[in-house]
């Protein structure tokens, strides 16, 4: 592309945003008029100065939090966090104005709290619509960012990897600079050059047209990265630190501080993730609570021993708990299990590879019920309400599995493993249950989860555990 359409086109978006701004100032001022004509509150000389007292500050707060900068590849919530941050400085200029002159009764206080709410929402509608205008010029291939990775790594396929897969964003990377020449084979798989080394990109932004610089080189190689800030930052180009966080193998970390200090969590926030888990769990106890008394009066009566069955499972940063269910063996199930291993080598086989029988003796009547339903995980819920466990999360298990197959592996598992709760059902219910013949595969859907887990998720996996529920697939 030219370097004058490409101006164009930049010109062509700015001015777009531009007639955004005025245009949200006018749905503020104009959705206040709706209100009053539909209110039917006569209208006055003090809605004429609160119109324009109105525009004027939302003008300003809306420039002021950005409301118009580039939001390609952004999720849609965070510029309606930021839509929500302006409106409530423009609320609260105005109730300061509201207070300076005494006015505040010359207005609807019914109108003004409609308005209050609402007008954020009406905004971001707007917003939305432009964004999905922008969105599909983009993908026709016009208002494209051009963009230079610098780093050919690991990190930097990610980086191209995740541009490619949002192609809505608009932005194409013309090629990299790294300073190993093997990378060269790598990237004509890609079909992108290898524009130079690390040291020459000033000169190609000197002379090229590029829009974002993205470098992607590992923490270590920070002298190269300080000399690229030091001497990039004038030509032009836009350019953005990709952390390297994916060397650590968790893709929940983020940026916090602590006085003045950056920090970096490697704990995912998942505050939503226990106000869901209160709620849910308190309303399927209470909902079951007549299923609970009358598993409880079969277990009882079909073997003798406790109603439940406690095992120490493993939590958040490596504490063991008591993880509850429904007895589905017989009491002395551990000196049987013993007998069992060593008389048949096949079950011994099936255990330590699975850490489950599919034909087990032990199981009583009302268990391999309980098991096939997955009714027996019911009393995990109290886990739950404990601060134990989750609703949804990777697979509860015991310290020695977490030592021998998730300790070994070089991504990280482990530590993946302990920066969540374990869930009562999860990916590994859902996907394959106990059909799964080698271990590895539990501890993968285990990391998927970790990494990927978001609300949506979870409400999937839930749904589709309902389903499994009742056809018993993959249960025993």
């Amino acid at each position: 592309m030219s370097p004058v359409l490409s101006w164009n086109l930049r010109e062509r978006s700015s001015f777009i945003y531009r007639i955004l701004h005025v245009l949200d100032c006018s749905v503020v001022c104009g959705f206040l008029w709706v209100l009053v004509t539909l209110y039917q509150v006569p209208w006055s000389n003090y809605y004429n100065w609160f119109v324009f007292v109105s525009f004027i500050v939302s003008f300003f707060s809306f420039q002021t939090f950005q409301l118009y900068r580039s939001w390609r590849g952004w999720k849609y919530y965070r510029e309606f966090l930021v839509i929500v941050k302006a409106w409530g400085t423009v609320i609260g200029v105005l109730l300061f104005y509201f207070f300076i002159f005494k006015i505040s009764e010359a207005y609807s206080r019914v109108v003004f709290l409609v308005w209050s709410l609402l007008t954020p929402f009406l905004i971001f509608v707007l917003h939305l619509i432009v964004r999905k205008m922008l969105r599909y010029y983009r993908s026709q291939g016009k208002n494209i960012r051009h963009a230079v990775i610098v780093g050919a790594g690991d990190l930097g396929m990610r980086m191209i990897n995740q541009v490619e897969a949002i192609p809505w964003a608009g932005i194409e990377v013309v090629g990299f600079f790294d300073d190993k020449d093997e990378t060269r084979r790598k990237l004509d798989e890609l079909n992108k050059p290898l524009l130079g080394k690390i040291d020459q990109i000033a000169d190609y932004l000197k002379e090229h047209d590029i829009d974002y610089v993205y470098i992607a080189l590992p923490m270590r190689a920070e002298k190269k990265i300080f000399t690229i800030l030091k001497d990039c930052r004038d030509l032009g180009a836009q350019i953005y630190l990709i952390p390297d966080l994916y060397a650590f193998g968790l893709h929940h970390a983020e940026i916090q501080s602590l006085g003045e200090m950056l920090i970096l969590s490697f704990n995912p926030d998942t505050s939503w993730k226990r106000a869901f888990d209160v709620i849910f769990s308190i309303l399927i106890l209470f909902a079951a609570s007549p299923l609970l008394f009358l598993i409880a009066i079969l277990i009882k009566i079909d073997s003798r021993g406790p109603v439940f069955y406690c095992h120490r499972r493993i939590t958040t940063t490596g504490r063991e708990f008591e993880c509850f269910k429904f007895r589905t063996m017989v009491i002395d199930a551990d000196q049987q299990l013993k007998q069992i291993l060593a008389s048949d080598p096949e079950l011994k086989d099936e255990w330590y590879r699975t850490y489950k029988l599919k034909n087990d003796p032990r199981v009583t009547r009302i268990g391999r019920f309980l098991r096939r339903t997955s009714l027996d995980e019911l009393p995990q819920f109290y886990n739950v309400l404990k601060g134990e466990m989750s609703v949804v999360g990777a697979r509860p298990i015991v310290g020695k599995e977490l030592e021998e197959y998730y300790k070994d592996k070089d991504e990280g598992s482990a530590g993946l493993y302990c920066s969540m709760k374990p869930g009562i059902t999860g990916p590994w219910q859902v996907m394959k249950r106990t059909d799964m013949d080698d271990y590895q595969e539990r501890v993968e859907l285990d990391d998927w989860y970790v990494l990927n887990f978001s609300f949506w998720n979870d409400m999937k996996i839930i749904w589709r555990t309902v389903v499994c529920v009742f056809t018993g697939k993959g249960a025993y």
